[in-house]
């Protein structure tokens, strides 16, 4: 019985004795994987490399969603580097569509070419967002500063004459409201499903007829001011929409977009025209002329247009293009209560990704197929990485 009892009292003191070894154990393994007052390590300066023309793409394997400090707080930009699987193109061109009338059902006396139904309108944006066409401004065209989605291609919409239709205003409890029986109120709608789509465009105005443009409720100024609030642009479209045709002196151009630029600033002051659109798609006879269509002087009051517009009849180059003219700027006309060739529904199904500008997503690069690079005119750039693959 002794002896039993000894051999137990051994093998508790054993099973002590190696318990306390292992809490032993395991509190040293903890302070060696602690380490007191551990400094905060230093941040180091690193510089930006100068971008080179030419760089080798690193292929991502999906789009990566990327804070966008150059647009509005809160977008973000979808960009991809997996080009072989998506080709992107930023040499193709860029559709630049052109309406003039909204209106909410036609009559049979109509006007054929320039008007569009509110109802037709709100279809061709469900159309262009589904084929894959995201809106910028023309700010952006002109800086070529693109930054739709990843694999979309950028399209941008112009509006000539001011016409109510295009936007006017309502008053509802006493508040100034988009009505929404407007293209202006019917984009905003569509924003709301599509915030990717964009809510972009430039209306070009004639000051002559004063408050008729936009027609509706509140002041001149206020209806500009809460177009620009909402993200549009304003440029010029002459003032007594003149038909350049019968224009045959320097003083009557430049009075014809001077007076324009005039009482714009009269209106809201500090609103300066960089963009205007031809009226008929007009230019002088007279070639010397032309020069007086970008720049000059009217009453003390200067001008000068980063981009004339024309009226018709294909989609743009971009504007770091070869061929691109800055001068005579493509568009494509809206189709109207007739189609006719070279309209938007006309093109189309002709608008191709192959032939289009397909956006990699990042507006500081360039990237183009290989043999596409010689379109580029690498002048323009202002910066950007040329990419090719």
């Amino acid at each position: 019985m002794e002896k039993k009892i000894k051999a137990i009292a051994t093998i508790l003191g054993i099973s002590i004795i190696a318990l306390i070894a292992v809490i032993v154990f395991k509190y040293n393994k903890l302070n060696d994987n602690t380490v007191p007052n551990s400094p905060t390590p230093a941040v180091t300066d690193t510089s930006t490399p100068e971008p080179s023309a030419t760089v080798t793409p690193v292929v991502s394997e999906s789009p990566t969603p990327t804070p966008d400090a150059g647009t509005e707080p809160g977008n973000n930009l979808v960009i991809r580097t997996d080009y072989e699987a998506f080709k992107p193109n930023e040499s193709g061109d860029i559709p630049i569509v052109m309406f003039h009338r909204f209106i909410e059902a036609y009559e049979p006396n109509t006007e054929k070419e320039y008007t569009t139904t509110f109802a037709e309108f709100e279809a061709l944006l469900q159309t262009l967002y589904d084929q894959g066409y995201r809106l910028i401004s023309m700010r952006d065209f002109i800086d070529c500063n693109i930054s739709v989605p990843a694999g979309t291609m950028p399209m941008v919409f112009t509006f000539d004459d001011g016409t109510a239709g295009q936007f006017n205003l309502i008053r509802e409890n006493g508040v100034l409201k988009v009505n929404p029986k407007s293209a202006v109120g019917i984009m905003i709608e569509f924003n709301k499903k599509y915030p990717d789509f964009g809510l972009k465009g430039i209306f070009y105005v004639n000051m002559d007829i004063g408050d008729n443009t936009f027609k509706g409720e509140g002041t001149l100024r206020e209806r500009f001011e809460i177009l620009e609030d909402l993200g549009f642009e304003i440029g010029t479209h002459t003032w007594g929409h003149v038909d350049y045709h019968k224009i045959t002196t320097a003083e009557a151009v430049q009075e014809s977009i001077g007076k324009n630029q005039e009482k714009a600033e009269e209106i809201l002051p500090g609103l300066r025209f960089y963009s205007f659109a031809l009226p008929f798609g007009h230019r002088p006879k007279n070639e010397s002329l032309w020069t007086y269509l970008k720049e000059g002087t009217y009453n003390g009051i200067n001008y000068n247009h980063e981009s004339i517009m024309a009226v018709g009849a294909e989609p743009s180059v971009p504007s770091i293009s070869k061929k691109y003219n800055s001068s005579y700027v493509r568009r494509i006309r809206a189709q109207g209560r007739v189609p006719v060739d070279c309209d938007l529904t006309w093109w189309l199904p002709k608008m191709t990704p192959a032939r289009m500008f397909v956006s990699d997503g990042d507006p500081t690069t360039i990237v183009v197929p290989k043999d596409k690079r010689d379109k580029i005119d690498e002048s323009k750039l202002n910066g950007k990485t040329l990419i090719e693959y």
